[in-house]
């Protein structure tokens, strides 16, 4: 069942065009991968599906309906820097909950710290963490809310590598438990090992999208196929 439905998206930015005639279908529960070079509108695409861009063109569905800012709650953006505040772990992760003024949230804390695998970091100076564990807790203030959507940018760049295989464990446990989840990045190899689905995203425009073999093994579309064998450049 399709969640999500973009259709004709544009959007610029002065005379720079970020995305060109943008057509998506984002199912439910799904590991959906926007794979593509810097500048190739990746993350602006994620940012107007958060609602924190608006397209300057074209229509965006939600469950049928015209999306509106009443769903930032369903859907949730980590951005691809993780944002780490002073303070503990609690702290951190409670801060998305206390801005929309949820009160009594110490389990919903928990559960997504469980759920990342912080579990009894609760105390801990969220500043001092490892990379790959500020990660997780950018995550877990994402999941704290209950989101259906979440929304990953480039998750795995900024981290140590042995971080890398546990947040790819956690993008996929999510799916397994209903959730659906969105995720850029030009790691192709990492795509490979996570999608449902990928889609190919060059200057703004989609040219391919569809399993992880018809994009990236064997991809039909030559654009596809140079940036899969790197003649395109990052």
């Amino acid at each position: 069942m399709d969640l999500i439905k973009l259709e004709r998206i544009w959007k610029s930015f002065g005379s720079i065009c970020a995305l060109r005639n943008v057509s998506l279908n984002i199912k439910e529960s799904e590991v959906l991968t926007i794979i593509g070079s810097n500048g190739s509108g990746k993350t602006t695409l994620l940012r107007i599906l958060a609602l924190l861009e608006k397209p300057d063109s074209g229509k965006y569905y939600f469950r049928g309906k015209l999306a509106d800012e009443s769903l930032r709650g369903k859907i949730t953006l980590v951005p691809q820097k993780p944002v780490v505040f002073r303070g503990t772990v609690f702290y951190n992760t409670m801060y998305g909950l206390k801005v929309r003024g949820f009160k009594n949230a110490k389990e919903k804390v928990r559960g997504a710290l469980k759920k990342v695998g912080l579990e009894g970091y609760e105390k801990r100076n969220a500043k001092l963490l490892s990379g790959g564990e500020q990660q997780r807790v950018a995550i877990a203030r994402a999941l704290a809310i209950e989101p259906e959507v979440l929304l990953l940018d480039e998750p795995t760049s900024n981290i140590d590598p042995n971080s890398i295989p546990a947040i790819e464990k956690l993008i996929r446990e999510l799916v397994d438990d209903g959730m659906t989840v969105v995720v850029a990045t030009h790691n192709l190899f990492q795509a490979k090992r996570i999608s449902d689905r990928v889609v190919h995203l060059h200057e703004g425009k989609i040219y391919s999208v569809g399993s992880v073999r018809n994009v990236l093994e064997e991809p039909k579309n030559e654009v596809t196929r140079k940036f899969v064998l790197g003649e395109l450049y990052y």
